[in-house]
């Protein structure tokens, strides 16, 4: 027996991509690459913590440098951007349309600095910067891949970082997140509320 469509809902056609049918909340981060002499840095949204330890992975696909530089060279950095940074994290996708070599317009337009223990660059004034190592590439979701990274090395700003002391209100209110909000917009988060978990939960 088929059930009917829940009230109030749309069905999505399948057969082409639906992510462009809604809008999502998703994190913004630049990842930065080693790429033959000089560099690459690539903003991307699809990305998240693998599990609760210390891998990290986004989604690309090997038509792109990224992909092909981590493939090489087996690292990566991760940078956070804060909100006032979002034009700059997109001028990073800008080069993709240029004739240019894509390392060396990035570079000329966007503000850098070298991660200490990596030869690849972090976006200068994020407020989360992590190095990591690649871990695996799983490639076959239709054009694109997952990248997982291992992280070897953190810095987070220290107005960022979590005391238990603190108020998480006050804090993320004088210190605003940037969402992206998928696809073409973004969002300044910096009104928050504590989640309501069941007693004793535990993960």
């Amino acid at each position: 027996m088929k059930n009917p469509i829940p009230k109030g809902f749309e069905a999505l056609d399948t057969r082409t991509p639906v992510w462009s049918r809604f809008f999502m909340v998703a994190p913004l981060v630049v990842i930065g690459t080693r790429e033959g002499h000089d560099y690459d840095l690539a903003p991307k949204h699809m990305v998240t913590p693998m599990g609760f330890g210390n891998y990290f992975g986004f989604v690309c696909t090997p038509r792109h440098a990224t992909y092909q530089n981590i493939a090489r060279h087996g690292a990566f950095t991760v940078s956070f951007p804060l909100p006032d940074q979002t034009l700059v994290a997109a001028l990073s996708a800008s080069p993709r349309c240029g004739e240019q070599e894509k390392s060396k317009r990035v570079l000329e337009w966007l503000p850098t600095l070298p991660a200490p223990g990596m030869d690849a660059p972090f976006l200068q004034d994020a407020y989360l910067l992590m190095e990591c190592s690649h871990f695996k590439t799983v490639d076959g979701f239709g054009e694109n891949s997952l990248i997982t990274g291992k992280i070897e090395r953190a810095y987070v700003k220290r107005e960022y970082l979590r005391i238990s002391e603190d108020d998480p209100q006050l804090k993320l209110a004088r210190n605003p997140l940037l969402a992206y909000i998928a696809e073409g917009r973004f969002a300044v988060v910096g009104e928050t509320f504590a989640f309501p978990f069941p007693k004793d939960f535990q993960r």
